[in-house]
């Protein structure tokens, strides 16, 4: 924690959260053993940003893809959702953490669209940590949903700029990540935030989601803090 440089902390990280499902299986339990245990891991991933003033965290929860699971499987993650949000709902208040739903969330069951807009409404005015989470959600669906409208709106040619691309996109206003944390030793973007994530440094870790704490948080930011930012530029253009 000392290594920390608390002014050059990243505004917004995000997280590919993955490895439940192996976790549980080196353990001798099913695959919701290992998500159960992950809520943990989110439990302190957010009370960590909180703690050194992360303004922005995105969790990676559910893809478009993980729709392709077994039934049972999304029943149950489905299940934990709602659980989940419900029982933290006071506490994400109380910390003045502000939470934002990103992603096709038409496709999930009615009780958790219902949970997901209750708990939005009840924290909109936080002011704190805006934590998003990314469910149901595909950068190759945000981006195309975006053309579409564009084109709907009668946007002309001359008119798109890569700003109004990024204004329709379900992350709008939201600034781009500096730090994009990927869990259980894939080293892959598995379709998440495409367009955000141009001059985002990427931080691959062997650890599994269940095993992601606060130490392993900070190694991450310290990563970070020894990479340099040059976006394009040469290293001395940076420190002139």
């Amino acid at each position: 924690m000392e290594l920390i440089d608390t002014s050059r902390i990243p505004n917004h990280i995000a997280i590919i959260m993955d490895g439940n499902g192996r976790w549980a299986k080196q353990k001798g339990h099913d695959r919701i053993y290992g998500h159960s245990n992950g809520v943990e891991s989110v439990r302190e991933s957010i009370k960590t940003a909180r703690e050194f003033n992360v303004k922005y965290l995105t969790l990676y929860a559910f893809s478009t893809e993980n729709w392709n699971r077994p039934k049972e499987e999304i029943d149950a993650l489905m299940d934990l959702l709602v659980t989940t949000i419900i029982s933290e709902i006071e506490e994400l208040k109380e910390n003045d953490v502000r939470l934002k739903i990103i992603g096709n969330v038409e496709l999930l069951p009615e009780k958790c669209i219902q949970a997901l807009k209750d708990a939005e409404e009840r924290t909109a005015s936080n002011k704190g940590l805006t934590l998003i989470l990314a469910l149901s959600y595909s950068s190759r669906w945000e981006i195309t949903n975006a053309v579409k409208e564009i084109l709907k709106n009668g946007c002309a040619q001359n008119e798109i700029t890569e700003e109004l691309v990024s204004s329709y996109l379900n992350t709008a206003g939201i600034p781009e990540p500096e730090l994009l944390i990927r869990t259980s030793g894939e080293q892959r973007i598995s379709n998440f935030l495409l367009w955000q994530i141009a001059y985002t440094e990427f931080y691959f870790t062997e650890v599994h989601w269940p095993d992601f704490k606060r130490d392993e948080f900070l190694k991450a930011i310290l990563e970070y803090q020894n990479r340099e930012r040059r976006f394009g530029k040469i290293s001395e253009q940076i420190k002139a």
